[in-house]
């Protein structure tokens, strides 16, 4: 998957230096003056990151910053500001923030930033296509399939399984193949990694 960075700056000729610099490294970029723009226009089924001033008119920073987390989970975001100082810094972080930058800056300190957080963006893009994947498929799964599962994840054996669902062992294995059919695993031991990190509970 190819990211997309997001530029936001009032500043015509910042937006334009930044998105140079971007496409300079081979990286897709749309840049906007305005932070309703940018909202419009973030392509929700591609991974990005956005590069964003702290101080503009219309709508400031650190609450496009609160707009971005709350409607795109996977989107680092970096501060790039004139005006930065320790508590804006420490803010910005707190809230989230991939990095915040003063200016003037070190273009290729900036642009290796920008290359790490859409790189982090396109891992958090995956796992998210495939936490939906498998949240999708598990509701394939039959009650007594889902009861097995839950079992399997805690570790439990297929006799201690059958024992405590009242079932045979050869039951409990037929299950237990269905399941790792249904769900698209390679195999069980896999499925219960995956299970493990994307699921708090079945």
């Amino acid at each position: 998957m190819h990211p997309i960075v997001y530029i936001l700056d009032d500043d015509e000729a910042i937006r334009s230096s930044l998105s140079w610099l971007v496409t300079s490294a081979g990286l897709e970029t749309a840049a906007y003056g305005t932070a309703s723009e940018l909202l419009r226009s973030i392509d929700r089924s591609r991974p990005g990151c956005v590069v964003l001033d702290v101080r503009m008119p219309e709508t400031g920073g650190f609450e496009v910053q609160k707009l971005l987390v709350e409607q795109f989970v996977h989107m680092p975001i970096i501060f790039v500001s004139a005006h930065g100082d320790i508590p804006m810094t420490v803010r910005a972080m707190k809230k989230g923030a991939f990095d915040f930058v003063e200016k003037p800056y070190n273009s290729q300190m900036l642009l290796e930033r920008i290359q790490e957080a859409a790189g982090h963006s396109v891992g958090q893009f995956e796992q998210s296509i495939r936490r939906r994947t498998l949240e999708s498929r598990v509701q394939l799964l039959s009650p007594r399939e889902k009861e097995v599962l839950q079992k399997v994840v805690e570790g439990k054996a297929s006799k201690l399984i059958a024992a405590e669902l009242g079932i045979s062992a050869k039951t409990v294995d037929i299950h237990r193949s269905s399941i790792r059919e249904k769900l698209g695993a390679p195999s069980l031991a896999q499925l219960v990694k995956e299970i493990a990190t994307h699921f708090q509970a079945l």
